[in-house]
């Protein structure tokens, strides 16, 4: 059975009032040494520890912070994770994780699950912003702050956000193949459960357009997250294509990049003498690939920085009214091993 801090007075001989004083070190305690040295040994003893919610409610803060990641198995998440974990534990905040395994309806249990939670303020990655706003908006009413993990938006966000702007990387990327002399490409796009691809196949389409790309000559393929999906996707895509196959691929993530090497790879497609490959977050593993996988890199340091930075500064009492704030970072195109010239040129 737990010790209470009734058992702890018993055993040191004091009032529980006395005992609550001497364990908290509060300010107000006037006990003498002695009579402090024999409550934490009584403690101590024990095995007392006080109860980190009552405490919570009392300081009115419970020193910890929730972040809700949308896939545990992509290293982007656990290394952003491990990277908050270590600047908000530098300023005496714990981290407790949510996984939504990149599932809309599940994603939004483990919104209301991590407010239910004894935490001081959340993080999230944003995967629609239209249909988070309730979820804004009943976290301010729980008082706790919320900064956004989202992408760049022409309109002021109605609450802290850090913002990571991937056009600029991937315009790039295009580039970047379209000098290779590549004119026939596929986008894999992983999609979460239950979540649409909105826009993204009029935006790819568009832009290769703008290039000199017709419509008839780049492919959009959804999947879902995991390398398994990405890797039947793209090779039931490949099996049942006819005619001349796009000869550039550009992945949605590093993962779903891998996942499309492999089956390329078992149907004697070459990465990248066949078929170039660029993916988007830069994880280690894409540097320990048969050939460096070319990437659209994330600053992860940054956005863990940023993100810690406008936690701490809501936490800060001082900094409650001011207006919502932002953060914006722009991805970088790192050219490795696994884009080459097109094998029509």
């Amino acid at each position: 059975m737990r010790a209470r801090l009734k058992d702890v007075a018993e055993k040191a001989g004091v009032a529980p009032n006395t005992a609550s004083t001497i364990l908290n070190r509060r300010s107000n305690s006037w006990a003498s040494k002695e009579t402090e040295e024999r409550v934490f040994a009584a403690a101590k003893e024990l095995g007392y520890r006080p109860s980190r919610a009552a405490l919570g409610l009392r300081l009115g803060s419970f020193k910890t912070v929730g972040l809700v990641i949308p896939d545990l198995h992509n290293p982007v998440y656990t290394t952003f994770a491990d990277l908050l974990e270590q600047r908000m534990r530098e300023h005496g905040y714990d981290l407790i994780v949510e996984h939504s395994r990149t599932d809309v309806n599940y994603e939004k249990h483990c919104l209301d699950s991590i407010l239910d939670r004894q935490i001081d303020a959340v993080t999230y990655f944003v995967s629609d912003l239209q249909s988070h706003l309730d979820f804004i908006s009943r976290a301010e009413k729980a008082s706790k702050h919320v900064v956004a993990m989202t992408g760049p938006s022409t309109e002021a966000f109605p609450f802290d956000a850090v913002e990571m702007d991937f056009s600029e990387g991937i315009i790039s990327a295009v580039d970047h193949l379209l000098e290779l002399g590549h004119e026939r490409f596929a986008f894999l796009c992983a999609l979460s459960k239950g979540q649409e691809a909105g826009d993204r196949p009029e935006v790819f389409n568009k832009m290769l357009l703008e290039r000199g790309i017709p419509e008839n000559q780049n492919f959009f393929i959804p999947c879902a997250h995991d390398l398994s999906s990405a890797c039947n996707t793209f090779g039931a895509f490949l099996d049942g294509f006819s005619g001349e196959r796009p000869t550039a691929l550009i992945a949605m993530n590093d993962l779903t990049a891998i996942g499309a090497i492999r089956a390329a790879n078992e149907r004697g497609i070459r990465v990248p003498e066949d078929l170039s490959v660029i993916g988007i977050d830069n994880i280690p593993l894409g540097e320990y690939l048969p050939h460096r996988l070319t990437t659209i890199a994330q600053p992860l340091e940054e956005l863990a920085h940023a993100t810690a930075e406008l936690m701490l500064q809501r936490l800060d009492k001082k900094a409650e009214s001011t207006p919502p704030q932002s953060r914006k970072f722009k991805a970088k195109l790192l050219i490795k091993e696994t884009t080459a010239e097109s094998p029509r040129v």
